[in-house]
């Protein structure tokens, strides 16, 4: 019997994009995670063109304008607009925990790769990862940014030192896994270099773990921001972000709760978007919870 020629047409793609594509029409809540977060980018890219006005134009004849239709989401104490300070604030929140994500990730799988197949350096190494973890990620980057002064750069550099122990330590915990694996024995009896061995055995098998921690230490790095610049020890007051957003509406919580509101609405929809795309990674990656599914 002959075939079809739909029949005799090979599949297209590789097994792990169409497990992919398949954990993402099980979990519904990824793509919309996906869709939010790509949308508050686009917002933190074009926010010069959809902002209405100057986030930082002054004007004390419109101060605590209730949102309307001049003023969507209200203004200030300073007659600020509160919309366009908003949609400025998205660039940073975004910048930070974009930036905090990949040079942690960075950092932790360089140091993760060689401290975990490197015996003698794991213990040197890991004692100073546990020093770090002690100390709460807040605590720890006010104390960085004492020593310096308020800016984005630093408040990147404070919030990295914070959570790179915690990259490290996953990283590890899976070399650790992966060293003793019968490809990488026959690797290491073959004599192949340390440095071949890491990239070509070890390196490939922490990637799709590695892409979802990722996006925790991304949201978590834009809780941390919004939080030190609420206290006053993140980025400069002159900088529009969420957290100064709502830390200089906090005297005036029971008269303008909108100036809270806004920003606070946008901070918890990017953090839950960063979430729920790193939850659906983790199951579209994970081959363990794909059977069992």
């Amino acid at each position: 019997m002959a075939m079809t020629a739909a029949a005799a047409l090979p599949k297209s793609g590789s097994p792990v994009w169409r497990r992919f594509r398949e954990s993402l029409r099980r979990h519904p809540t990824a793509i919309v995670g996906g869709v939010v977060l790509l949308l508050m980018i686009l917002i933190a890219i074009f926010a010069p063109w959809l902002g209405s006005i100057d986030p930082q134009a002054v004007a004390p004849i419109r101060r605590l304008k209730p949102p309307s239709a001049e003023f969507w989401f209200g203004s200030d104490m300073l007659g600020r607009d509160v919309y366009s300070r908003v949609l400025y604030g998205a660039r940073v929140s975004l910048a930070v925990g974009i930036a905090v994500a990949v040079l942690s990730t960075l950092l932790g799988l360089a140091i993760g790769l060689v401290t975990g197949f490197v015996r003698w350096l794991d213990a040197i190494v890991m004692r100073v990862m546990d020093g770090l973890m002690s100390i709460p990620p807040v605590l720890l980057a006010i104390a960085l940014i004492a020593l310096t002064r308020a800016s984005v750069e630093n408040v990147i550099a404070a919030i990295t030192l914070a959570e790179v122990p915690r990259v490290v330590r996953l990283v590890r915990s899976l070399v650790l896994t992966l060293r003793e694996q019968p490809y990488v024995e026959a690797a290491v009896a073959a004599g192949t270099t340390l440095p071949r061995i890491l990239v070509r055995h070890i390196l490939p098998n922490t990637m799709a773990p590695l892409l979802v921690q990722a996006t925790y230490v991304c949201a978590s790095a834009m809780i941390t921001e919004a939080i030190l610049s609420f206290i006053g020890a993140g980025t400069p007051p002159n900088i529009p972000s969420w957290g100064n957003i709502m830390a200089e509406a906090r005297s005036l919580f029971q008269i303008a709760g909108y100036l809270i509101l806004f920003p606070g609405i946008f901070l918890s929809l990017t953090v839950l978007a960063v979430n729920l795309l790193g939850d659906g990674m983790r199951d579209a990656l994970d081959p363990r919870l794909a059977r069992r599914m």
